[in-house]
């Protein structure tokens, strides 16, 4: 008897049997894209890979062989390798140069390789492929234009990026993405009136795409930002899946001796205005009262100064820029944060999304954002009785705990040596008004007011940032058309921050803008001597301004109003002796002043850190107010289309009862702690 000795034939591996099938055309799309999405999930790209192009290698003629190309593609950038997927996309648009998605992926691939020339004249090719679209082209029409919108105004090409950006709203108005940027970029530009609607795009569309930062610098109404914040988060941030996130209550550590955890979460923890403000009470908090976990969440920096300094007194610094919204709020909920700080709110590279998850017991606003989230999860705001009164408090949805002063400073700040007039590009002689606010923040109103200011003080000039030389010239030609000779303007030019610090002082007098005021370019001019003129509206970014002047003790150049705004600036322009004066007595209450009394300010954020931490413990964390701000957004869309610059405080409450009463009239609205439940008890 003969026995047979060798091995039992083994079966093949599930990628030899999927290669096999492939290879004999026996392997059907939807199996394909089966089978290759099963390693994607398993970690296993490679073999991912090696199923599309097995399949690729021996089905070119299949009808669909570009859909194929498409999530080769996906998988080879996914893997890293961005080489592969660009010919793979490029061989994709070969078999159907109109796939949309296609031209969009690679058109991000040489974006993303540093070829931001060729994305944009990828994108382009589709933009005009389009012209005459489908509806589904025509989504793919107005991904391509926002993308080219983004890459231009990112490159500073802000006049092409505004043009791309208004074809994608007259598209498809109803979106808000296009006209976020775009209503920010003429803001930037300086471009009056800064809303123009069309046949296309209606007003009310244009109000409800801007963001609630691009709102700010655009209308003076406190609840309408309220009420635009809450939709916002409602739209970009909604109600994430929270059920791996448990709501874990305060530790009891009142009575223990055990500090507080607080965790700053912020994209400016760096060389920034924000990064300045923070970076000495960094240093300052009491570590027997507070730990410092820091969660940088923005762009990677190197040689930073100011996180330098943050990092070598911080308890915890932890990069989470990479780490998806979940996993960072993962990251500050295993840490065990007793309270987490929101330091961007709706600003650059915020990530507002991780508080969603509320990753920590209490999650507060402050630092980052002029105004109210509007969302259920930030339950308290850190202000002064400046910025908000008492009487203000129903303009924000989270309860508000003050401190001396909300613009902190860092007194270690390097100042250069202070220039000569003539270095700075300024004549010797003459009074110079200056203001060094970003041009977004100058609005047409404002500009009318500096123009009355200077056609009545001959002989001043009016010293800007430059913004570039398009926005420079577009505000010379508007003092001309107001009578003001243009080369009363003068540009400055950017400069590193120290020296920039050095030539403010050079200045006689700045102007602040309406309705967002200066907020660290205030504090800086006040830190170096130059007085600061600002009039306060009812908004937290129009009275943030008039708050740091009262810090530096010179209450006498807040303003009344945008009248004896200019009234004063013409006034201390004309009385030299008057000025002067006010100079010396701010740089005598310099060091007392509680502008730069930064030991107490650490001291009154760890006690309202505590006290948010007690009141957790009783059960008395306060629940943010959202009601009836459905209906506060609506009135306050009517209203600001109107696009008055000032109201006083009696106007502006009174506009919104009428409107309130006449909703009421036809369907009945619950009272709130707001205007209505006043307006109900009049009637």
């Amino acid at each position: 008897m003969v026995m047979n000795t060798s091995a039992p034939s083994e079966r093949p591996s599930p990628l030899a049997a999927q290669l096999e099938l492939a290879r004999t055309q026996r392997l059907s799309l939807t199996d394909l894209f089966q089978a290759a999405e099963s390693w994607n999930m398993a970690g296993r790209k490679a073999e991912a890979i090696e199923i599309y192009k097995a399949w690729i290698a021996f089905n070119d003629a299949h009808p669909f062989l570009h859909l194929v190309y498409f999530n080769y593609s996906v998988t080879l950038r996914q893997s890293g390798d961005i080489s592969g997927s660009i010919n793979a996309l490029r061989a994709c648009l070969k078999l159907d140069p109109r796939f949309g998605p296609a031209h969009i992926n690679l058109g991000r691939a040489f974006e993303d390789s540093g070829l931001a020339a060729q994305a944009i004249q990828q994108w382009r090719t589709y933009a005009e492929l389009t012209a005459e679209s489908t509806a589904d082209q025509l989504k793919h029409r107005l991904m391509t234009l926002q993308h080219i919108g983004r890459v231009m105004e990112n490159a500073g090409l802000l006049e092409e990026s505004e043009m791309a950006l208004w074809q994608a709203i007259e598209l498809r108005p109803d979106k808000t993405e296009a006209g976020q940027h775009w209503s920010a970029l003429r803001q930037r530009q300086c471009k009056w009136p800064i809303l123009v609607a069309s046949e296309h795009a209606s007003m009310r569309q244009l109000i409800d795409s801007m963001s609630p930062l691009a709102l700010a610098c655009y209308s003076d109404d406190p609840l309408f930002q309220l009420a635009k914040a809450y939709r916002y988060i409602k739209s970009f941030v909604g109600r994430p899946d929270t059920s791996g996130f448990p709501r874990r209550p305060p530790k009891l550590k009142s009575k223990t001796g055990a500090p507080l955890r607080i965790g700053y979460v912020s994209s400016d923890l760096r060389d920034h205005a924000v990064g300045f403000a923070l970076r000495e009470i960094f240093e300052l908090h009491d570590k027997a009262r507070v730990e410092i976990y820091a969660y940088y969440c923005g762009e990677p920096v190197a040689n930073d100064e100011t996180q330098t300094r943050m990092k070598a007194v911080a308890d915890c610094w932890r990069d989470i820029g990479a780490l998806s919204d979940m996993e960072a709020a993962r990251q500050i909920y295993d840490d065990d944060v007793d309270i987490a700080i929101d330091v961007n709110g709706f600003t650059k590279h915020a990530r507002t999304k991780i508080f969603a998850y509320r990753p920590a017991p209490v999650i507060v606003n402050f630092c980052g954002y002029p105004g109210s989230m509007g969302s259920p999860f930030h339950q308290y705001l850190i202000a002064d009785e400046k910025i908000i009164p008492p009487e203000s408090e129903i303009y924000y949805s989270e309860k508000v705990l003050r401190i001396p002063c909300t613009q902190p400073i860092d007194r270690k700040r390097k100042i250069a040596q202070k220039p000569s007039r003539a270095e700075a590009g300024l004549p010797e002689g003459g009074f110079v008004f200056a203001c060094f606010n970003g041009s977004q923040k100058i609005g047409e109103a404002t500009f009318a007011q500096w123009m009355k200011i200077l056609a009545a003080t001959p002989g001043t000039l009016l010293w800007i940032l430059t913004a570039n030389d398009a926005v420079d010239q577009r505000l010379r030609d508007a003092a001309a058309k107001a009578g003001v000779a243009p080369e009363r303007l003068v540009f400055a030019p950017k400069a590193p921050n120290p020296r920039h610090l050095a030539r403010i002082a050079l200045a006689d007098l700045f102007l602040d803008t309406f309705p967002y005021g200066a907020h660290s370019t205030a504090a800086d001019a006040l830190t170096v001597g130059l007085p600061v003129l600002t009039f306060p509206g009812k908004s937290f970014a129009a009275r943030f301004c008039h708050s740091i002047v009262a810090a530096a003790g010179v209450p006498e150049l807040i303003c009344a109003d945008p009248e004896d705004y200019v009234a004063k600036a013409i006034d201390l322009a004309k009385n030299p002796k008057h000025l002067k004066k006010i100079r010396e007595t701010l740089q005598a209450r310099r060091e007392a002043s509680a502008l730069r009394d930064i030991p107490a300010l650490a001291r009154s954020l760890e006690d309202v850190f505590w006290q948010m931490q007690i009141a957790g413990e009783e059960g008395r964390t306060p629940i943010p107010d959202l009601t009836n701000l459905d209906i506060y957004y609506d009135i306050g869309a009517e209203l600001v289309q109107e696009n008055i610059e000032y109201h006083d405080e009696a106007t502006y409450r009174r506009r919104y009862r009428e409107k309130l009463a006449e909703l009421h009239d036809d369907a009945p609205i619950a009272p709130d702690r707001r205007l209505w439940s006043a307006a109900a008890d009049q009637a």
